[in-house]
């Protein structure tokens, strides 16, 4: 064993003491998160984000999605959150609803010259190591309800199964039929396609228009009215029905892949129900979406939530303090990550230029806040006043996506290295190697310098997130590697779960001025 190596099993056990006496509050406060999900909304309905219009050509499309995926990897995101089916429409090729109209603009058309939308994808986020959430809309059928369907829709055939509703369709929550038709086109795309996660946002019923009742009267008098004498207990039901059923599917078919659902931001008003949060809102997940969230979380049929909190902080009736906390003391176990209102930079309860920082470093005080989803994508394509120097400085420091241990709590085996080497103006090579069975799906280096602390926690040194490639012996150059420098490499396995392997055992080097080489000062044994 070399020193190099007793010193970092010594100073890993000397920091899991000390911080044992720190509370994670103020770890939370005082220092980058390692562990957090930087997400950010893709919105696709009515193109506000991608494609920037309807009827571009396929290279146009690709090419904005790839510089969109550019530049969130650039301000520090891990995932993106993609709308796959907006309108009761595909951005891939259904055997259940026509191609979307937000991509040729007119609805059952495929891209010209043909490509697959979310093939491609979900290829280029995983390319740059992003999280690839495939998020769908499943009642919406339309944005107005004097729209063209496509000659294969099933309106054509199934009628019965649409109300219209505020000037738009809908699938009707409550007929089984339609339930089902529901249900299995968004397992069409679990199965075929290599998603991290399924994501639903806060529309399931519609929002509640004071002068409209919402008109599924024949359903509940068909299906529901025996069993429940209240509409707003069976409506519930029937959006209990669908997520507890879709949950099942979605693990039975690939236990791995996570579902999550982003809820408007209050669950109920504490003058309606004991449980609810101080606010005063005018709508609410229970009372007007039929959306019983808590009853997800609890039954654990959802993974994550992300409560859209898009309001400021201090705002009266929906402070986001009030509802932070809220949030995080009714998970359940499951994880919390927020919904930040981003377009609202700049704008009315969003005067204050630090708005969004002082929201980020508060969610970092709770440690059931697990991250934050952006919304929108488009207003890191603006730099709306400055926004994206703003969230780079939030995110100075790489930072892993916490892993679920309901789902998979087993680490990978750590990786070998291999080698070093350096080349004149390419920086210090590493070559490490991984066995074919490992699991791992890519790998953490972290960069020691001279006099540092040899631990993973710190995420400052992490040099490098790489992705693993397909054979045994993987590569990476430090193109950052200074001259006259010591440094001491190690490297993590992380899987797709994101669990985390133990260090490799460490590689020190001492970087040479003249030609560029290293010499080594201890070897792993």
């Amino acid at each position: 064993m070399t020193n190099t190596f007793r010193l970092c099993v010594v100073t890993s056990l000397l920091s899991a003491v000390v911080t044992m006496f720190i509370p994670l509050s103020d770890l939370s406060a005082q220092h980058y998160p390692k562990r957090e999900l930087r997400a950010a909304w893709i919105a696709t309905v009515v193109n506000i984000d991608w494609p920037s219009q309807k009827g571009l050509t396929s290279q146009q499309q690709q090419e904005e999605y790839v510089k969109l995926l550019d530049l969130l990897k650039s301000v520090g995101m891990n995932a993106v959150i993609v709308q796959v089916r907006p309108t009761a429409d595909a951005f891939y090729p259904s055997s259940y609803e026509p191609w979307s109209e937000y991509l040729s603009g007119t609805q059952g058309k495929a891209p010209e010259p043909y490509y697959n939308p979310l093939a491609f994808m979900i290829e280029q986020a995983k390319k740059r190591g992003l999280e690839f959430h495939a998020w769908f809309n499943p009642y919406r059928v339309s944005m107005k309800d004097t729209m063209n369907f496509a000659e294969g829709h099933p309106i054509h055939k199934h009628p019965e199964w649409f109300l219209k509703y505020g000037g738009k369709l809908y699938y009707d929550p409550g007929h089984p039929q339609a339930q089902e038709f529901v249900l299995q086109s968004i397992m069409e795309t679990v199965r075929h396609y290599d998603l991290d996660a399924v994501h639903f946002d806060d529309y399931f019923y519609p929002y509640r228009i004071a002068t409209e009742v919402f008109p599924d009267s024949v359903s509940y008098n068909t299906y529901g009215k025996l069993s429940y004498p209240l509409i707003d207990d069976w409506r519930r039901s029937n959006v209990d029905f669908f997520v507890k059923e879709l949950s099942s599917r979605i693990k039975r078919e690939k236990p791995h892949v996570k579902f999550g659902i982003s809820p408007f931001g209050v669950w109920r008003n504490k003058d309606k129900d004991p449980d609810g949060s101080d606010t005063q809102a005018g709508q609410t997940n229970y009372d007007d979406l039929y959306a019983d969230v808590l009853k997800w979380l609890k039954e654990g049929w959802i993974d994550y939530v992300t409560p859209q909190l898009y309001w400021n902080i201090g705002f009266k009736v929906a402070d986001y303090a009030v509802l932070l906390d809220w949030w995080s003391k009714h998970s359940f176990g499951k994880h919390v990550y927020i919904g930040q209102g981003i377009y609202r930079v700049g704008g009315k309860g969003w005067e204050n230029p630090e708005e969004l920082t002082n929201q980020i470093r508060l969610n970092r005080n709770y440690s059931e806040v697990k991250g934050s989803m952006f919304f929108n994508s488009k207003t890191f394509l603006q730099n709306k006043l400055d926004v994206n120097t703003k969230v780079r400085q939030l995110y100075a420091y790489p930072s892993l996506i916490p892993p679920m241990s309901w789902i998979d709590a087993t680490p990978p085996q750590a990786p070998v290295i291999l080698e070093a080497n350096g080349t004149q103006g390419r920086g210090v090579g590493i070559t490490w190697s991984d066995t074919v069975s490992n699991d791992a799906a890519y790998y953490v280096i972290y960069r020691f310098e001279k006099g540092n602390l040899i631990s993973p926690d710190n995420p400052s040194n992490i040099a490098a997130i790489v992705q693993r490639a397909p054979f045994a012996t993987q590569s990476w150059s430090d193109k950052t590697a200074r001259k006259r420098r010591r440094y001491t490499y190690c490297i993590s396995g992380v899987d797709r779960g994101h669990n985390e392997s133990a260090l490799s055992l460490p590689l020190s080097l001492k970087t040479r001025g003249r030609n560029g080489k290293v010499r080594i000062i201890s070897t792993p044994h």
